[in-house]
């Protein structure tokens, strides 16, 4: 017979009966198995609760992972990849799920095998450089590179990121090729100014023709410093956008006429007849002054670099109404060069460089062009052919239609 426990007995010999204290048990053993399945209830919401934060957090681990701009690539520590994000799955064009290969049979690449090589070997490994051939252009790709620990010290894998530098290093070329442009587009106009004024100096000043003839060059080569410097300013302005765009309604004809006035003279000189070929009535959302500088510069190297005794045309027309209003400059002179003219737009490229800085040229004309173009939301493109002369073809915002009455 099972032990009564202290209570029971006093219960009984208080004169209770077995069947109370039977269902007294019962009460307490149901009781008790309710706490319990509620006490699991809870251990259940929490495990529940639990496991949709972690998923939640895993989630928003891996949105962040897979937007990030640079590249993620883990290593287990076995040197198998264990995951890579979108980014540095996109900068070695991977299609297929490389987890669980080596990082040299996944990735191809023996630079950054040895990469994680060193990494494993000395902890970190920063700032180092590789380059992927990538078709018409290569990457260049700055890695970081961290071993990681595990449990008493063992290694756990290696944390790779990397970052595209091929941006920077283009930046960087363009910077040092503007630098050197600069200082050899300012360095001529000053050695020919020292050299005059040298001799000047040295007693051509006393003779008036010969003296003459030296401020002469001094005042023609101060004017292309002057040219070179409000070009260079200009452009400064256009690609930091610091410089307003005054949007106005713009009699197209009218305006290319106050251009021709400009250079009636030039043209005059060369046999070059102006042609105004702009539709009456054409009108255009653009700055004024921006445009005078655009067709100025088309202007001008037409009539330079056309065919003496020929013709320079300007012309427009509508695309949708509302929209916008293609206009060119068209000349008849000898044209550009096929491998030419995908650089005109380049600061400082010239086709022809000896006659550019002949006639005085900055080398920035066409670039600003582009750049006050591109301002006004429009494009422009070069269309040429040897021998059949050149068109410089842009856009510009039409105007609206008039509101229609209901």
């Amino acid at each position: 017979m099972p032990a009564i426990s202290p209570s029971v007995a006093a219960i009984l010999g208080a004169g209770v009966s077995a069947a109370v204290v039977a269902m007294a048990l019962r009460s307490r053993a149901r009781r008790q198995a309710r706490e319990a399945a509620t006490l699991r209830e809870e251990l259940a919401r929490e495990r529940s609760s639990r496991a949709e934060s972690q998923a939640a957090e895993n989630a928003r681990q891996q949105a962040l992972f897979e937007n990030m701009l640079e590249g993620v690539l883990l290593l287990d520590g076995g040197g198998r990849v264990q995951f890579t994000n979108t980014a540095c799955r996109r900068f070695f064009d991977l299609e297929a799920d490389v987890r669980g290969r080596t990082l040299l049979e996944a990735f191809r690449c023996n630079e950054l095998s040895a990469v994680a090589v060193e990494a494993a070997r000395a902890g970190r490994v920063n700032g180092r450089e590789i380059e992927l051939d990538g078709g018409e252009e290569a990457r260049l790709l700055q890695v970081n590179a961290v071993a990681l620990a595990g449990p008493e010290g063992r290694s756990d894998g290696i944390l790779m990121v990397l970052h595209d530098a091929t941006r920077l290093r283009q930046l960087e070329s363009t910077r040092r090729d503007f630098v050197a442009n600069v200082s050899h587009e300012l360095r001529t106009p000053l050695s020919l100014i020292k050299g005059s004024v040298e001799t000047l100096l040295d007693g051509a000043a006393s003779q008036p023709a010969v003296a003459s003839r030296f401020l002469d060059i001094i005042d023609r080569h101060c004017d292309r410093l002057t040219f070179l410097i409000e070009d260079l300013l200009t452009l400064s302005r256009l690609e930091s956008g610091q410089l307003a765009i005054n949007f106005d309604t713009v009699p197209l004809n009218g305006h290319v006429s106050e251009v021709f006035d400009d250079f009636h003279r030039k043209a005059a000189e060369r046999g070059v007849r102006l042609l105004n070929e702009v539709p009456e009535g054409l009108r255009a959302r653009a700055d004024s002054d921006r445009l005078d500088q655009v067709l100025s510069n088309l202007i001008d190297n037409a009539i330079k670099y056309g065919r003496p005794g020929g013709s320079v045309r300007v012309e427009a027309r509508e695309g949708e109404p509302g929209e916008w209003i293609e206009m060119a400059v068209v000349d008849d002179g000898p044209g550009i060069p096929t491998e030419a003219a995908e650089r005109v737009f380049e600061r400082f490229y010239r086709v022809d460089t000896a006659r550019s800085r002949e006639q005085g040229g900055t080398g920035l004309g066409l670039s600003i062009v582009k750049h006050i173009i591109q301002a006004h939301g429009g494009e422009v493109r070069l269309e040429t052919a040897p021998g059949k002369g050149a068109a410089f073809r842009f856009t510009l915002p039409a105007v609206p239609p008039p509101p229609t009455g209901k």
